[in-house]
């Protein structure tokens, strides 16, 4: 790898640049740099800064807000008269290197609070940034002309700066706030060498092949309708198919490991959600109505339901731990600005549980739905790592009752030897949760299930069960979703496969193609008794070539494809194209239909 001179880093502590010289040998040999986290960082920030500088240059009448590294590159949100589209990326992207090659000294100075806001007085975008800067020394940033609010740090020279590329431009709301005017949003990414970037250019590519709009549309598996709203996803037929195939194999695997299905009401008063947290620590994420002068709150979650079915009996120990599960339908009220296909939805299905038990078993119950995880993702072919959430600053409970839930998790991690990361502050408002996390084809993360324990509600809403000397005990509750949402798994799993499905959940598991009107009744047979084997067909039988049905169901990317014609017809059999193993081949019908039996049985769970 060709390493390029970037940032200092001293036990990956990245020390500010200020104070070393770039025209000293022994400095530069510290300044060499990798695609370490920490230093990307630094050259993800400055990238951005360069971005400015030459959005500056090119449109001067432009104002900055903020331009943070973010998990995708960086960005910067900025107000500029003039409309950029696009096409606008290659002539700010030509501009950057322009300025790459000046090599402009990179300098930081610092001011008062009070000297910032009179240095800025004209600029409303800068005076809103320092409204969230509680300190009262401001950092500031200068290369050439352009200068910036920021806490650094940076790369000591603009020269050292090659390997970066413009990915897309959006709208943004001011601070995020819908209510606010619409900026103006440049991503970028940037890397230590060239072959990296090269790389990261071709997954982008292979992603908008893989997008699971695109694919959504071209499979018919949903659309979404301005008149209905955003956020609302329609289920088309094939769609429909692949998520019911998921959820009836999903409530089998439950069955078998002795979970209850129950079903709770998608509105509930908001006495209740007073009581859960909800109302105080999650309102600006609900929906509320008035019913009979009394305020109902639909659920964004299935928790207070599964409480409620918990409190419909006297609970024993010999009742623990008691599994409940509901593909629970759930309303969350997210900002049309950060909609996006099935990923971030206002109505969502979470493959949704709930087990009761006692704080004894916690351990047990955590190992037993990890192995879950682990058997339900190696299915699909992810990999998965997994992230403790710790208590974050909005949240209900004691300080004793969130290090004994996070305790328990880490212990029932450690004790396995199970490798995890820790997000400081990024748990649910009543309890710490593990999160896992999987990686796709093109190797991105994604958050998908969760586990969290959680003392809080138990004791907010009184449960109890009788331990063996017939006392009242409080249970622990434990919160899990292995996919997360029907929703955005499907998406997930769309961009995953390329819209090629397993075969048990595939949309459509058969393509059958009769070459003429003669052989249809035949299709039609073979069509029924995949039906009573659950395996869902379709005849291609429009009045197009043969060619054209073939290629018709090939751009739906099914599975299998049998052709008919007068051979197939008279001898019973059929004409196998099997996608999945690239190859052709002649069956008798028989012999077709027991190998559809031995596809349908290979997962094992």
């Amino acid at each position: 790898m060709e390493k390029e001179i970037i940032a200092y880093l001293d036990n990956e502590k990245i020390i500010d640049t200020q104070s070393i010289n770039t025209k000293n040998s022994k400095d530069l040999k510290a300044l060499y740099f990798d695609n370490s986290k920490p230093s990307l960082e630094v050259l993800r920030h400055s990238c951005a800064h360069l971005m400015a500088q030459a959005i500056k240059i090119l449109y001067p009448e432009a104002k900055f807000f903020v331009g943070p590294v973010v998990e995708e590159g960086f960005y910067y949100d900025f107000r500029v008269e003039t409309k950029i589209g696009e096409e606008d990326l290659i002539k700010i992207e030509k501009k950057m290197k322009e300025l790459v090659d000046c090599g402009f000294e990179v300098q930081k100075y610092e001011i008062s609070k009070k000297e910032a806001l009179e240095k800025f007085k004209d600029d409303d975008l800068k005076q809103e940034v320092m409204l969230r800067i509680p300190d009262e020394k401001i950092s500031i940033y200068k290369q050439g002309e352009f200068e910036d609010l920021c806490r650094g740090p940076h790369i000591p020279n603009t020269k050292f700066l090659k390997f970066f590329k413009l990915t897309r431009i959006a709208g943004a709301y001011l601070g995020g706030d819908e209510k606010r005017e619409m900026l103006t949003r440049i991503y970028g990414i940037a890397f230590a060498d060239k072959e990296s970037l090269r790389k990261h250019l071709h997954i982008i590519e292979e992603a908008k092949k893989r997008d699971h709009r695109k694919l959504g549309t071209e499979l018919k598996l949903f659309t979404f309708d301005e008149q209905i709203g955003g956020g609302l996803p329609i289920w088309l037929s094939n769609g429909a198919r692949l998520r019911s195939k998921l959820e009836q194999f999903l409530f089998k695997i439950h069955r078998l490991r002795d979970y209850e299905p129950v079903r709770g009401p998608e509105l509930l008063k908001a006495d209740a959600w007073k009581v859960s947290g909800h109302y105080s620590n999650y309102k600006e994420n609900m929906y509320f109505t008035q019913i009979d002068e009394q305020e109902y709150g639909i659920k964004p979650m299935n928790c207070v339901g599964h409480i409620k079915i918990y409190q419909s009996e006297i609970r024993s120990y010999r009742d623990l731990p008691l599994k409940f599960f509901e593909y629970g339908v759930v309303h969350r009220h997210e900002k049309s600005g950060v909609l996006h296909g099935l990923f971030r939805v206002r109505e969502f299905t979470q493959d949704d549980a709930h087990i009761f038990c006692m704080p004894s078993q916690i351990k047990e119950q955590v190992l037993e739905i990890l192995s879950f995880v682990d058997k339900l993702m190696k299915l699909f072919d992810f990999d998965y790592e997994m992230e403790i959430s710790t208590k974050p600053q909005k949240a209900i409970g004691e300080d004793i009752i969130w290090e004994n839930a996070t305790k328990a998790l880490k212990q029932a991690l450690d004790e396995q030897g199970l490798k995890y990361g820790i997000d400081e502050g990024g748990g649910a408002f009543y309890g710490p949760k593990i999160d896992i996390k999987i990686t796709d084809a093109l190797n991105r993360k994604w958050q998908c299930g969760t586990i969290q324990v959680d003392f809080n509600l138990p004791q907010r809403f009184k449960l109890q069960y009788s331990d063996n000397h017939n006392e009242k005990q409080q249970p622990v509750m434990l919160h899990r979703a292995i996919l997360g949402s029907f929703e955005r798994f499907i998406g997930i799993l769309t961009e995953h496969c390329g819209g090629e499905f397993p075969f048990f959940i595939a949309p459509i598991q058969v393509g059958i193609i009769p070459i003429s009107q003669n052989h249809f009744a035949y299709a039609k047979k073979i069509q029924k008794a995949l039906m009573q084997l659950g395996v869902d067909s379709e005849i291609y039988e429009k009045n197009e070539s043969l060619n054209k049905r073939i290629r018709t169901a090939e751009k739906q990317r099914l599975p299998m494809i049998i052709v008919l014609g007068d051979e197939e017809t008279a001898k019973e059999s059929v004409a196998l194209r099997d996608r999945r193993a690239k190859q052709q081949s002649n069956l008798g019908l028989e012999e077709f239909i027991n190998l559809i039996k031995e596809k349908m049985n290979e997962v094992h769970f």
